[in-house]
């Protein structure tokens, strides 16, 4: 069964023997979990445990650590040994079926609705894991079912995979991928960190209702922050155009700024569309400038964003338009209140529609919102940018190391 050229595209130095596809039986022998279930997890437990549904937890393809543990009896439990790959066998996705796990811990209780791949002597169950998962599409071709899909040993084991002979080899790849797992994991966990830390600042540095000042403040502040109505401090608060602007699209032409690119704070980039020259121009009295806010309207209403300067005199499609203050205030402040839960709170008071939420323009005259003096606002609002600049590295780090990982996996895999 073995295959000619069976080479990967690059390699570690000193290597250069054709690998072999064989079925994965030929690698491995098979077997399945026993008994357990979510209700016989412990938080005192004793045991530790994988129940095919914490395999979703972490995407890594290699684990040395297990979250759940139990004190329950099984009749005729089946451990884990150092090595084993675990795939689901049902899961309500195809995605989540086709994705082994090598776990490096022996001793580990293993629940049913789990496929056990044991591999033989001489082949690294990290490597074989690492296999498995480049060759994914033929798993997901054995997946059955609609609701819940399923996938057992009978149809894995007989999926090609190939891999190399030399056990160091396999070491070494296996080695690899799991540095790269390890810089994931940190970069994660560091997003995960901030992220937390943005959410618990967001309710700690604005004034919680009945209240006029924050818990938290930075240092020489210390006056009662005023309530204001929006059309206090914005002359003009309206809708951006509304109405079909299909027939203007363009594959090059202007920027349109849509509630799509609108989402937690920021304007992204994720999807662009493009309007001509004559339809840009007849929007010239709406056009947003640097430092005007937008907020999206209809869908997933309350999300809102500051008109950055290289989007200045850009036309908007369809959200509710903050322009022309008549008061120094600083739009990045009100952007990061409006991430609060009590203004989140106060927007769905408003809100309208079942199937799509609406908001109007009108309401938001008269939204109430938390005001301290600008130079307050300034801090506060420079704190929450410089936090989301963190969280944007971060993001992007994780971004790069994921595509990387996949972009290595099909390089050093056959």
């Amino acid at each position: 069964m073995s295959k000619e050229n069976a080479k990967p595209q690059i390699r570690f130095k000193g290597f250069s023997e054709d690998w072999e596809r064989r079925k994965l039986l030929y690698y491995a022998d098979f077997y399945t979990g026993n008994g357990l279930s979510w209700n016989d997890i412990s938080k005192d437990g004793k045991q530790e445990c994988i129940l095919y549904g914490n395999l979703y937890t972490d995407y890594k393809m290699i684990a040395d650590k297990v979250i759940y543990h139990t004190n329950s009896k099984i009749k005729n439990p089946v451990y884990s040994e150092f090595g084993d790959v675990l795939i689901p066998a049902s899961d309500t996705t195809p995605t989540g079926l086709a994705r082994a796990t090598s776990l490096e811990k022996s001793g580990v209780l293993l629940g049913g609705d789990i496929n056990i791949i044991r591999p033989k002597d001489e082949i690294n169950g990290s490597c074989l894991s690492l296999a498995i998962n480049t060759n994914k599409d033929e798993l997901i071709k054995l997946i059955k079912g609609t609701t819940v899909r399923h996938i057992h040993n009978v149809e894995i084991k007989n999926v090609e995979i190939a891999l190399p002979l030399d056990l160091t080899e396999q070491l070494k790849l296996a080695s690899y991928f799991k540095s790269i797992d390890y810089l994931i994991t940190f970069h994660q966990r560091k997003y995960e960190k901030l992220h937390n830390i943005k959410k618990s600042m967001l309710e700690k540095m604005f004034p919680q209702n009945g209240s006029n000042i924050p818990e938290i403040r930075f240092k020489g502040f210390t006056e009662v922050w005023e309530q204001r109505k929006l059309g206090e401090l914005y002359t003009t608060i309206g809708n951006a155009f509304v109405g079909t602007a299909t027939p203007y699209y363009v594959e090059h032409g202007h920027f349109y700024l849509e509630s799509n690119n609108v989402k937690d704070g920021q304007i992204n980039h994720n999807s662009e569309i493009f309007i001509n020259d004559e339809f840009y121009e007849k929007q010239k009295d709406k056009w947003l400038h640097t430092g005007d806010m937008v907020m999206v309207q209809s869908g997933h209403v309350g999300h809102a964003a500051v008109i950055p300067e290289e989007l200045d005199n850009t036309a908007a499609h369809a959200l509710i338009m903050f322009r022309d203050p008549k008061t120094n205030i600083e739009p990045y402040f009100l952007n990061y209140q409006y991430q609060t839960d009590k203004s989140k709170k106060k927007i769905e008071n408003i809100t309208t529609g079942n199937t799509i939420k609406h908001i109007l323009a009108s309401d938001m005259q008269n939204f109430v919102v938390d005001v301290p003096k600008y130079e307050e606002q300034k801090a506060i609002g420079d704190y929450f940018r410089h936090l989301d600049h963190l969280l944007t590295l971060h993001q992007r780090k994780l971004e790069k190391l994921k595509n990387i990982k996949q972009s290595m996996l099909e390089k050093m895999f056959v």
